[in-house]
C-alpha cells in the first residue's frame, strides 16, 4: 500500500489546505459538519446561538488538525510543469 501520510492535500494555488486525500480526512470534516450544523438541526431559538458559539471552537480545531496531518502550508502558484 502506496498511502500518503497526509489527510489533507495542500492547495494547488494560494496557501493551506484543499480536500482530504483519506477516509480520515473525510471523518474529520464530517465530524466539523456535525459540530457545526448539529445545533441548528435540533431547532429551538438557542439553535444558531450554539452553532456560533461550536463555530468558534470547531474552526481553529479544524484548522490544528489540517496543520498537523496535512501536507506543509506553503504560498503555492499552480503546477510548475503546465
Amino acid at each position: 500500500m502506496n498511502e500518503s501520510p497526509y489527510w489533507f492535500r495542500a492547495k494547488r494555488y494560494g496557501w493551506g489546505w484543499g480536500l482530504h486525500a483519506t477516509w480520515q480526512g473525510w471523518a474529520v470534516y464530517a465530524g466539523y459538519g456535525v459540530v457545526v450544523l448539529g445545533p441548528l438541526a435540533l431547532g429551538g431559538d438557542r439553535g444558531p446561538r450554539w452553532s456560533l458559539a461550536a463555530l468558534a471552537v470547531a474552526t481553529p480545531a479544524l484548522v490544528w488538525v489540517s496543520y498537523v496531518k496535512g501536507e506543509p502550508p506553503r504560498w503555492r502558484w499552480g503546477d510548475k510543469s503546465s
